[in-house]
Protein backbone atom coordinates (compact mmCIF):
# COMPACT_ATOMS: atom_id res chain seq x y z
CA UNK A 1 0.00 0.00 0.00
CA UNK A 2 1.21 3.82 -0.74
CA UNK A 3 1.16 6.48 1.54
CA UNK A 4 -0.94 9.55 0.22
CA UNK A 5 -0.46 10.87 -2.68
CA UNK A 6 0.06 7.76 -4.37
CA UNK A 7 2.38 7.67 -7.97
CA UNK A 8 0.83 8.04 -10.97
CA UNK A 9 2.43 8.13 -14.28
CA UNK A 10 1.77 10.27 -16.72
CA UNK A 11 -0.45 9.05 -19.67
CA UNK A 12 1.66 7.08 -22.13
CA UNK A 13 3.26 9.37 -25.79
CA UNK A 14 3.06 8.38 -29.02
CA UNK A 15 6.45 6.13 -30.00
CA UNK A 16 7.07 4.38 -33.17
CA UNK A 17 10.21 3.11 -34.77
CA UNK A 18 9.25 5.46 -37.79
CA UNK A 19 11.70 8.97 -37.90
CA UNK A 20 9.55 11.32 -35.93
CA UNK A 21 9.34 14.95 -37.99
CA UNK A 22 9.22 18.25 -35.76
CA UNK A 23 6.37 20.15 -36.33
CA UNK A 24 6.00 24.48 -36.36
CA UNK A 25 4.91 24.17 -32.30
CA UNK A 26 7.08 23.47 -29.52
CA UNK A 27 6.68 19.38 -29.23
CA UNK A 28 8.32 16.60 -31.27
CA UNK A 29 5.72 14.81 -33.18
CA UNK A 30 5.10 11.80 -35.12
CA UNK A 31 2.32 11.17 -38.16
CA UNK A 32 1.74 7.55 -37.52
CA UNK A 33 0.13 6.08 -34.93
CA UNK A 34 2.02 3.77 -32.27
CA UNK A 35 3.58 0.06 -33.82
CA UNK A 36 4.96 -1.02 -30.54
CA UNK A 37 3.97 -2.87 -27.59
CA UNK A 38 4.99 -0.58 -24.76
CA UNK A 39 5.27 2.70 -25.78
CA UNK A 40 8.01 5.39 -24.97
CA UNK A 41 7.63 8.35 -22.19
CA UNK A 42 10.25 10.74 -20.70
CA UNK A 43 10.40 9.63 -17.15
CA UNK A 44 12.55 10.03 -14.49
CA UNK A 45 10.91 8.45 -11.36
CA UNK A 46 12.64 6.10 -8.56
CA UNK A 47 12.92 4.21 -4.89
CA UNK A 48 15.13 5.88 -1.99
CA UNK A 49 15.20 4.31 1.49
CA UNK A 50 16.94 6.33 4.22
CA UNK A 51 15.78 8.36 7.44
CA UNK A 52 13.48 11.85 6.63
CA UNK A 53 14.59 14.34 9.14
CA UNK A 54 11.56 17.03 9.50
CA UNK A 55 12.53 20.14 11.41
CA UNK A 56 10.60 23.11 12.37
CA UNK A 57 12.87 25.67 10.90
CA UNK A 58 15.03 23.74 8.26
CA UNK A 59 14.27 21.77 5.51
CA UNK A 60 13.20 18.18 5.03
CA UNK A 61 15.91 16.31 3.84
CA UNK A 62 16.15 12.34 4.13
CA UNK A 63 19.66 10.80 5.08
CA UNK A 64 21.69 8.52 2.06
CA UNK A 65 24.64 6.83 3.02
CA UNK A 66 25.62 9.48 5.73
CA UNK A 67 24.65 12.19 3.09
CA UNK A 68 21.82 14.67 3.78
CA UNK A 69 19.13 15.82 0.37
CA UNK A 70 16.30 17.83 0.39
CA UNK A 71 13.40 16.57 0.05
CA UNK A 72 10.60 18.84 -1.25
CA UNK A 73 7.01 18.20 -2.14
CA UNK A 74 5.97 17.29 -5.74
CA UNK A 75 2.73 18.72 -7.66
CA UNK A 76 1.01 17.22 -5.30
CA UNK A 77 1.55 18.03 -1.32
CA UNK A 78 -0.69 15.46 -0.19
CA UNK A 79 1.82 12.57 -0.41
CA UNK A 80 4.44 15.42 1.60
CA UNK A 81 1.14 15.86 4.02
CA UNK A 82 0.74 12.39 4.22
CA UNK A 83 4.69 11.58 5.08
CA UNK A 84 4.57 14.06 8.03
CA UNK A 85 1.42 12.65 9.55
CA UNK A 86 3.11 9.25 9.59
CA UNK A 87 6.09 10.14 11.03
CA UNK A 88 4.26 11.92 13.69
CA UNK A 89 2.07 9.38 14.68
CA UNK A 90 4.32 6.49 14.41
CA UNK A 91 7.30 7.92 15.54
CA UNK A 92 9.27 5.94 12.78
CA UNK A 93 11.51 8.07 10.55
CA UNK A 94 13.00 5.50 8.26
CA UNK A 95 10.97 4.82 5.24
CA UNK A 96 11.09 3.63 1.26
CA UNK A 97 10.17 6.56 -0.74
CA UNK A 98 9.19 6.91 -4.47
CA UNK A 99 10.77 10.59 -5.45
CA UNK A 100 11.48 12.49 -8.65
CA UNK A 101 14.97 13.57 -8.87
CA UNK A 102 15.70 16.79 -8.57
CA UNK A 103 19.18 18.33 -9.82
CA UNK A 104 20.48 21.34 -10.14
CA UNK A 105 22.87 22.49 -12.37
CA UNK A 106 25.09 25.88 -12.48
CA UNK A 107 26.35 28.32 -14.98
CA UNK A 108 30.19 27.10 -14.23
CA UNK A 109 31.09 23.74 -15.41
CA UNK A 110 33.57 22.98 -12.65
CA UNK A 111 31.10 23.90 -9.97
CA UNK A 112 29.03 20.63 -9.26
CA UNK A 113 25.72 20.14 -9.63
CA UNK A 114 23.39 19.48 -6.90
CA UNK A 115 21.23 16.65 -6.06
CA UNK A 116 17.30 16.34 -4.35
CA UNK A 117 14.04 14.71 -4.26
CA UNK A 118 10.57 15.63 -5.07
CA UNK A 119 7.98 13.09 -2.73
CA UNK A 120 5.59 11.13 -4.84
CA UNK A 121 4.26 8.82 -2.38
CA UNK A 122 5.71 6.47 0.28
CA UNK A 123 5.20 2.45 0.41
CA UNK A 124 4.11 0.87 3.77
CA UNK A 125 5.33 -2.33 2.36
CA UNK A 126 2.04 -3.55 1.34
CA UNK A 127 1.99 -2.94 -2.06
CA UNK A 128 2.74 -5.92 -4.37
CA UNK A 129 2.22 -4.21 -7.82
CA UNK A 130 3.30 -0.61 -9.52
CA UNK A 131 6.92 1.21 -9.59
CA UNK A 132 7.62 0.50 -5.78
CA UNK A 133 7.45 -3.61 -6.78
CA UNK A 134 9.54 -3.28 -9.98
CA UNK A 135 12.49 -1.29 -8.31
CA UNK A 136 14.59 -1.91 -5.23
CA UNK A 137 16.33 0.73 -3.36
CA UNK A 138 18.21 3.11 -4.88
CA UNK A 139 17.28 1.96 -8.25
CA UNK A 140 15.34 4.92 -11.06
CA UNK A 141 13.61 4.58 -14.14
CA UNK A 142 15.30 6.89 -16.32
CA UNK A 143 14.19 7.89 -20.48
CA UNK A 144 14.85 10.27 -22.08
CA UNK A 145 17.89 11.72 -24.36
CA UNK A 146 21.20 10.76 -23.80
CA UNK A 147 23.61 13.95 -24.25
CA UNK A 148 25.77 16.04 -23.33
CA UNK A 149 25.05 19.55 -21.67
CA UNK A 150 27.72 22.20 -21.58
CA UNK A 151 27.15 22.68 -18.01
CA UNK A 152 27.51 19.20 -16.51
CA UNK A 153 31.01 16.74 -17.27
CA UNK A 154 29.41 13.79 -17.56
CA UNK A 155 26.72 13.14 -19.83
CA UNK A 156 23.01 13.45 -18.88
CA UNK A 157 19.72 11.93 -19.66
CA UNK A 158 17.77 14.81 -20.13
CA UNK A 159 13.61 14.24 -19.59
CA UNK A 160 11.19 17.32 -20.85
CA UNK A 161 7.45 17.12 -20.48
CA UNK A 162 5.56 14.82 -22.46
CA UNK A 163 3.22 16.38 -24.49
CA UNK A 164 -0.07 16.57 -23.60
CA UNK A 165 -2.32 18.68 -25.44
CA UNK A 166 -4.21 20.76 -22.30
CA UNK A 167 -0.62 21.63 -21.31
CA UNK A 168 -0.04 22.89 -24.63
CA UNK A 169 -2.74 25.25 -24.18
CA UNK A 170 -1.86 26.37 -21.15
CA UNK A 171 1.59 27.45 -22.22
CA UNK A 172 0.00 29.17 -25.01
CA UNK A 173 -2.45 31.36 -22.91
CA UNK A 174 1.07 32.30 -20.77
CA UNK A 175 2.14 35.81 -21.40
CA UNK A 176 4.93 35.21 -18.60
CA UNK A 177 7.82 34.09 -20.43
CA UNK A 178 9.45 32.83 -16.85
CA UNK A 179 5.85 30.93 -16.35
CA UNK A 180 6.54 29.25 -19.63
CA UNK A 181 10.26 28.53 -18.93
CA UNK A 182 9.58 27.18 -15.23
CA UNK A 183 6.38 24.57 -16.14
CA UNK A 184 8.46 23.66 -19.46
CA UNK A 185 11.68 23.47 -17.41
CA UNK A 186 13.68 19.74 -18.30
CA UNK A 187 15.33 17.41 -15.83
CA UNK A 188 19.34 16.69 -17.00
CA UNK A 189 20.15 13.40 -14.87
CA UNK A 190 23.97 13.06 -14.86
CA UNK A 191 24.77 9.27 -15.63
CA UNK A 192 27.72 7.16 -15.35
CA UNK A 193 27.21 4.79 -18.30
CA UNK A 194 30.52 2.75 -19.49
CA UNK A 195 30.53 0.82 -22.71
CA UNK A 196 26.76 2.62 -23.72
CA UNK A 197 25.44 0.91 -27.12
CA UNK A 198 24.67 5.01 -28.41
CA UNK A 199 26.97 7.35 -27.95
CA UNK A 200 25.53 10.57 -25.81
CA UNK A 201 24.96 13.68 -28.55
CA UNK A 202 27.80 15.89 -28.39
CA UNK A 203 26.76 19.72 -30.07
CA UNK A 204 29.44 21.30 -31.72
CA UNK A 205 28.76 25.15 -31.50
CA UNK A 206 31.20 25.62 -34.46
CA UNK A 207 29.79 22.63 -36.52
CA UNK A 208 27.03 22.91 -38.77
CA UNK A 209 23.02 22.88 -38.43
CA UNK A 210 22.87 18.87 -39.80
CA UNK A 211 24.76 17.46 -36.68
CA UNK A 212 21.98 14.92 -35.79
CA UNK A 213 19.85 14.65 -32.86
CA UNK A 214 20.31 13.33 -29.02
CA UNK A 215 19.35 9.38 -29.24
CA UNK A 216 16.19 8.48 -26.66
CA UNK A 217 17.03 6.19 -24.03
CA UNK A 218 14.84 3.78 -21.49
CA UNK A 219 17.29 2.15 -18.70
CA UNK A 220 17.23 1.09 -15.34
CA UNK A 221 19.84 2.99 -13.48
CA UNK A 222 20.98 2.97 -9.09
CA UNK A 223 21.70 6.31 -7.71
CA UNK A 224 25.26 6.57 -6.62
CA UNK A 225 25.45 8.70 -3.17
CA UNK A 226 28.72 8.73 -2.91
CA UNK A 227 29.11 10.64 -7.14
CA UNK A 228 26.03 12.37 -6.58
CA UNK A 229 25.41 10.58 -10.06
CA UNK A 230 23.32 7.63 -11.53
CA UNK A 231 24.66 4.44 -12.90
CA UNK A 232 23.56 2.22 -15.48
CA UNK A 233 22.40 -0.93 -14.25
CA UNK A 234 20.23 -2.29 -17.54
CA UNK A 235 18.26 -1.63 -20.71
CA UNK A 236 14.44 -1.31 -20.61
CA UNK A 237 13.74 -0.58 -24.00
CA UNK A 238 15.98 -0.33 -27.56
CA UNK A 239 17.81 2.93 -28.09
CA UNK A 240 15.71 5.13 -30.39
CA UNK A 241 16.58 7.27 -32.85
CA UNK A 242 14.19 9.39 -32.62
CA UNK A 243 12.15 10.65 -29.17
CA UNK A 244 8.72 10.70 -28.25
CA UNK A 245 6.08 13.57 -28.41
CA UNK A 246 7.48 16.59 -25.80
CA UNK A 247 7.12 19.67 -24.93
CA UNK A 248 9.93 22.08 -24.65
CA UNK A 249 10.28 25.47 -23.64
CA UNK A 250 12.13 27.77 -26.68
CA UNK A 251 15.26 30.10 -26.59
CA UNK A 252 13.44 33.15 -27.10
CA UNK A 253 11.74 32.96 -23.91
CA UNK A 254 14.81 31.03 -22.08
CA UNK A 255 17.08 34.86 -23.43
CA UNK A 256 14.08 36.84 -21.90
CA UNK A 257 14.09 35.27 -18.78
CA UNK A 258 18.01 35.56 -18.77
CA UNK A 259 18.37 39.24 -19.58
CA UNK A 260 15.58 39.75 -16.97
CA UNK A 261 17.17 38.49 -14.53
CA UNK A 262 20.90 39.80 -15.11
CA UNK A 263 18.85 42.80 -14.94
CA UNK A 264 17.88 42.74 -11.72
CA UNK A 265 19.30 45.75 -8.97
CA UNK A 266 21.02 43.87 -6.15
CA UNK A 267 18.57 43.26 -3.11
CA UNK A 268 18.56 46.99 -1.00
CA UNK A 269 19.13 48.61 -4.14
CA UNK A 270 16.26 50.72 -4.96
CA UNK A 271 16.23 51.68 -8.43
CA UNK A 272 14.48 54.67 -10.10
CA UNK A 273 13.99 52.70 -13.30
CA UNK A 274 10.78 50.97 -13.53
CA UNK A 275 11.46 47.87 -15.25
CA UNK A 276 9.80 47.13 -18.82
CA UNK A 277 6.43 45.15 -18.90
CA UNK A 278 6.86 41.57 -20.25
CA UNK A 279 5.61 41.28 -23.85
CA UNK A 280 3.30 38.57 -24.98
CA UNK A 281 5.57 34.96 -26.31
CA UNK A 282 5.08 34.09 -29.54
CA UNK A 283 4.15 30.53 -29.99
CA UNK A 284 6.75 27.84 -29.33
CA UNK A 285 9.24 26.26 -31.87
CA UNK A 286 9.95 22.91 -32.10
CA UNK A 287 13.51 21.88 -31.12
CA UNK A 288 16.03 20.23 -32.75
CA UNK A 289 18.62 20.11 -29.96
CA UNK A 290 19.03 20.86 -26.24
CA UNK A 291 19.86 24.64 -25.87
Amino acid sequence: MLGLGEFSQNPPMTSTKAPITPNTTETTTSPEAPTETEELIFQAVGIIRGEVNLSVDRPTTITLNQKQYRLYPSRNPLAFKGLKQEIETTGEHTYRLIVYPKVTHFPKRDQPHQVAFQLVGFDLGRDSTGISNELEDNQFKLAGLWQFIPVCRPPCISVFRNFDPKLLKYIHQLDNPAKKVRVLKASHIPLLWKDSPVRPFRFNPKGGKDQGLPPFVSIKAVFLPHRDAFGFVELLASPQEQAPRFLKARKEDKAKVQKSSTSQPPKGHKSQVNSPKSRKSKVLSAPKRLS
